[in-house]
């Protein structure tokens, strides 16, 4: 099975009337176009994943590991989530999050 973003997209993650910032979706779904990631990493535009506290959420998953990033408060962060999906279609990549994102990881049962 492939490797899956997730993008929570819900009652906050993204809600800048809620004061958070802004999910790129436009772009996240531009940038898998582009590179042709459809095949080899999945793009999924999801309502809410639960961790509000975290606003603007993602969840990595391969197999049954499960990757949650949070606080993804700029355009950085989802351009190092798209770098890493072009490392893993391409072969070279693994379901190690990248040093960028390292720090927005976090257990949603904790």
């Amino acid at each position: 099975m492939a490797p899956r973003v997730t993008i929570c997209d819900g009652c906050c993650c993204g809600r800048v009337e809620k004061g958070n910032h802004e999910a790129p979706i436009e772009y996240l779904r531009s940038a898998w176009k582009e590179n042709e990631l459809k095949e080899q990493v999945k793009l999924t535009i999801s309502g809410c994943l639960g961790p509000c506290k975290m606003n603007n959420v993602s969840l990595i998953t391969s197999g049954s590991e499960r990757i949650w990033l949070g606080k993804l408060n700029d355009i950085e962060y989802y351009e190092a989530i798209v770098d890493w999906a072009k490392d893993i279609a391409d072969g070279s990549g693994k379901l190690i999050v990248p040093e960028k994102l390292a720090k927005l990881q976090f257990d949603p049962l904790a």
